[in-house]
């Protein structure tokens, strides 16, 4: 399999090749030039555990990756730091079943896949003979940055830098990040919000000055982003993970199909379950879940993407985005894999913020719906399913559930359906706490928790307990327009 340009550029590389690189030479994402069926059938998925299921997706878009390599990655990667056997967990509650991805060593779903990109990436940058040392340049809203940083830490050959918003992660968030350990570790807060921080990390990606200043020194950059496809591979595995806990545990028949409902903000994950339907999961519907940023509810509403509205801070960080990079690639597949329309729509948005999609486009996307979530109602979501079914989410798994909860008594489907749980509400503590109970609102983030605790019955996590007393090991906070000089200065050790 080869990976190519959603803009057009007539390069192919192979997968190893294309997680090195992170972003096309164009500044268009990688994407797989065919998506391969799955070649077991789905009952014989429901016999396999979450590692051996990692490498039957893995090995059909990884293919330059031999099954020694894979599999000593996935080994490396879905090991004892989860604090479940099975690596991911469905509940049931409030008529659905709550896919829960968030028993990694960070709490959020973004340990799938990170836990194994390091490992992938070693091995992709000995396959192709670099010498470098591969500088990791990732942008976050919360819950990628400390995941990236776990996962990149003390890893040889490697170093990291991650762009957060300063005031726009949640406090455990923000502990998590700047206590963060490692000799190759950087965490630089930014004077803006997360679309400052991914637009100027993809301007740090396409300054051919930059990377030759970087070559200069020995050093080459790659992305931990979503927009890195080395991440949205890992992520196809849990859909279909999910889709055979199912089956296995007889809540649908093999070839029935299943509704998934993801809170989505750089639309990354939701798109590897779209990839997943492709590759033959019975899927009904995907339904995109926002928050008040709900620039992919009107988009699937009106065919209409237009990131020109104010930006607005919500209790679910991780969703507030206004450009979301990995819409991208539906975007390539919906206009018949045709580059240069893709480029066009990319470059529209770029200039004047805004593009609409034409009604054969508008038909590519016929498996989506959208619906969103107000800050009242995710509140609201939160107490009634605690309440009512003694279940514990956070905000953005919040988000999700009231929208599924809203379509659900719109549309009449009684299509099984999975709720894609994206992390721990420990991460979250004092918004749960206040949907619960504002009365034990402080300002004490860890005292929070231990009320949180002792409220819902359900132990505080150690990825918290043990940030509690941690050190501050970064400081460090920058205009936008500086994050190029900052770069330069860290990895110039100044």
């Amino acid at each position: 399999m080869k990976y190519i340009s959603t803009r057009g550029n007539d390069k192919a590389y192979s997968a190893s090749a294309a997680i090195i690189r992170g972003l096309a030479d164009d500044g268009g994402l990688f994407v797989p030039d065919s998506i391969p069926a799955l070649d077991h059938t789905l009952e014989e998925y429901a016999e396999m555990d979450y590692a051996m299921t990692a490498y039957e997706i893995m090995k059909l878009y990884l293919t330059d990756f031999t099954e020694e390599e894979l599999k000593a990655c996935i080994e490396r990667a879905y090991d004892d730091k989860f604090d479940v056997p099975e690596k991911v967990k469905l509940a049931e509650a409030d008529g659905a079943y709550f896919l829960e991805l968030y028993h990694g060593p960070t709490i959020a779903f973004k340990d799938m896949a990170l836990s194994i990109l390091p490992h992938l990436l070693t091995v992709a940058a000995a396959k192709n003979n670099v010498k470098n040392e591969i500088v990791i340049l990732t942008a976050t809203s919360g819950d990628t940055g400390k995941a990236a940083l776990a996962g990149f830490a003390d890893v040889p050959g490697t170093k990291i830098i991650v762009f957060y918003p300063k005031d726009g992660v949640s406090p455990i968030q923000k502990k998590q990040m700047v206590t963060q350990k490692g000799s190759n570790t950087y965490v630089v807060g930014v004077d803006g919000n997360f679309d400052d921080c991914q637009t100027g990390v993809k301007k740090l990606f396409s300054d051919p000055e930059l990377a030759a200043w970087a070559d200069s020194c020995g050093m080459q950059f790659s992305s931990a982003n979503s927009i890195n496809i080395g991440r949205l591979v890992p992520q196809i595995v849990y859909y279909v993970y999910a889709y055979s806990r199912l089956v296995r545990n007889g809540a649908v028949k093999a070839g029935d199909p299943v509704n998934f409902t993801v809170p989505t903000g750089n639309f990354g994950n939701i798109l590897a379950g779209y990839y997943a339907s492709l590759m033959g999961i019975p899927v009904n519907r995907l339904i995109c879940a926002s928050n008040e940023n709900k620039v992919l509810f009107d988009f699937f509403a009106d065919g209409v993407y237009d990131r020109n509205r104010d930006f607005i801070l919500t209790s679910s960080p991780s969703m507030d985005i206004l450009i979301s990079s990995n819409l991208e690639r539906l975007i390539y597949d919906i206009c018949g894999s045709d580059g240069i329309k893709c480029a066009a729509l990319m470059r529209a948005l770029s200039e004047g913020g805004k593009y609409e999609i034409d009604d054969e486009m508008k038909r590519g996307l016929s498996k989506f719906t959208g619906g969103y979530c107000t800050e009242e109602e995710t509140g609201q979501t939160i107490k009634r399913i605690f309440e009512s079914d003694g279940y514990l989410i956070d905000t953005h798994t919040a988000v999700a559930a009231g929208v599924y909860s809203k379509y659900a008594e719109r549309t009449k489907d009684k299509t099984p359906s999975v709720i894609v749980s994206t992390a721990s509400p420990y991460k979250f503590t004092k918004s749960v706490l206040s949907a619960l109970d504002a009365s034990l609102i402080s300002d004490d983030d860890f005292g929070m928790a231990d009320s949180l605790s002792e409220l819902s019955s359900v132990p505080v996590p150690d990825a918290v307990s043990s940030i509690r007393d941690a050190k501050v090991l970064h400081s460090l906070v920058c205009e936008a327009p500086e994050m190029e000089s900052v770069v330069k200065d860290l990895l110039a050790g100044k």
